[in-house]
């Protein structure tokens, strides 16, 4: 008799772009497509874009989700083909990542929850810098940085936003959270700093009636916030499946060296 596969019941999700709806048509036609809430395994046919959104949508199912490149951005997708997909799943590696919680309060004194998968940051709003006050752990850690933003970011997102503005690559297991300045005036020279990934983070506005401030958690924007508390979420693991060699870690690495 043969063995079921772990994979049997697909449910596919697609961008609305040209080249992912053929592939939609073309994969549910070859292997049908479960409804999301009764499948074993999402796979997702886009860009990025939708992987993060595919990710959020199913971020407490406990699903894996397999992306294949049908979209701008691939970093987060797998190869795309129409051959013996069940075998391509069965032998995927998975990676488990853990999104971060923003807690947001505006300046009219609202509280806003957000989970970020590659990044939480922090903006300003008009012509003038943010003024920000940073602490970890309820410990002050820097009175006053003077910037267009800040991020914290992810493993799984230090390659996005964070790596743009000069943040550090972190490798997909390590417990580490990336803090990288935007464009920092003062202090001028400061890069940023590595967390663990265990840390509390605050950031306060300071003068947010005179240089308001929007924060950000994914796609999710806060206008005019006073106070932003960020940590991992450690309630949540999120599974992500990779063809073998092209592993989330394995794309991390080479992205350490350029290639």
């Amino acid at each position: 008799m043969t063995k079921p596969s772990r994979y049997d019941r697909i449910a596919f999700v697609a961008s609305p772009s040209s080249e992912a709806e053929a592939a939609f048509h073309q994969l549910t036609t070859q292997y049908g497509n479960c409804d999301p809430s009764e499948a074993d395994v999402v796979v997702a046919l886009g860009g990025d874009g939708l992987m993060l959104q595919t990710l959020h949508r199913h971020m407490r199912s406990g699903k894996p989700i397999y992306g294949m490149h049908r979209g701008t951005v691939g970093f987060l997708m797998n190869e795309y083909s129409t051959h013996d997909l069940r075998a391509r799943l069965q032998a995927a590696h998975e990676s488990g990542i853990n999104p971060l919680l923003m807690r947001a309060t505006d300046t009219h004194d609202r509280v806003h929850l957000h989970h970020a998968i590659n990044e939480v940051y922090l903006f300003r709003q008009t012509y003038q810098a943010a003024r920000l006050r940073i602490l970890i752990d309820e410990r002050e850690r820097m009175p006053e940085l003077i910037a267009d933003g800040i991020i914290v970011a992810t493993p799984a997102g230090s390659t996005a936003y964070n790596l743009s503005a000069q943040g550090p690559i972190l490798p997909i297991n390590a417990a580490l959270l990336a803090l990288t300045p935007i464009s920092a005036f003062r202090p001028r020279r400061w890069r940023g700093a590595l967390l663990p990934n265990t840390a509390y983070v605050v950031i306060e506005v300071l003068e947010d009636d005179k240089r308001p401030v929007a924060a950000v958690a994914d796609h999710e924007e806060v206008r005019r916030v006073r106070r932003v508390e960020i940590l991992s979420d450690k309630t949540i693991s999120m599974r992500m499946l990779f063809d073998p060699g092209h592993s989330l870690e394995e794309r991390i690495l080479r992205e350490q060296f350029g290639y």
